[in-house]
């Protein structure tokens, strides 16, 4: 009875981290609202009943894909959880932008940030989802740089949330000259400019 049940359950005929990774592919590149569900089952080689079945709607296949896009060997919070110092970590999240931002294989700029500028107000949970990825991760850098003023590796009058807002600042910011055609050198040049402004202890 147990092996009949199992028979008769139709199981998914592709490929879903495949199809996963060309959802993310596209919406990477139009955003969340420009992206239809044609295009969606077009490139990921689907039919719309087994994208509703494998994922519910396009709202959680995007968010699926968002998962898929913040995973693998380096993610943000690893990047803020080794840091020896909170400068470490901002310049990592920086310089791991840059690089994610002008992949030879990927859409230029940053997924979060395409998807987010072209959602309106008929997508603001979506927009809210985003925010909240965001926030986690201005949350978990001012975390960061509020343990570096208190070990006095960073000066007393530190804004921490100042700080950990600017660099967000600036990850979203280098989305932009990345999908404006800059290229990874102008990038990295940029971060260094932008890292002679964190505060440090005078000598002494």
């Amino acid at each position: 009875m147990e092996h009949a049940r199992r028979k008769t359950g139709r199981p998914l005929s592709f490929d879903r981290e495949a199809a996963l990774h060309s959802a993310m592919l596209l919406f990477w590149r139009h955003g969340y609202e420009a992206t239809s569900l044609a295009d969606l089952t077009a490139a990921m080689g689907i039919t719309p009943p087994s994208l509703y079945a494998a994922y519910g709607d396009k709202k959680r296949l995007f968010l699926a894909a968002v998962d898929l896009y913040l995973s693998g060997p380096v993610t943000t919070e690893g990047i803020i959880d080794n840091a020896p110092s909170a400068r470490a970590a901002a310049l990592g999240l920086l310089q791991a932008g840059a690089i994610g931002n002008t992949g030879a294989d990927t859409p230029p700029g940053c997924l979060l940030a395409t998807a987010a500028i072209s959602c309106s107000a008929g997508a603001a949970d979506v927009q809210a989802e985003l925010a909240a990825i965001r926030g986690r991760i201005v949350d978990a850098l001012r975390g960061r740089i509020s343990k570096d003023i208190a070990a006095g590796v960073l000066p007393p009058g530190t804004d921490a949330d100042a700080l950990a807002a600017y660099v967000m600042a600036l990850l979203q910011g280098l989305s932009t000259l990345a999908r404006d055609g800059a290229p990874r050198d102008r990038l990295l040049r940029v971060i260094d400019v932008a890292m002679l402004c964190w505060p440090s202890r005078e000598p002494g």
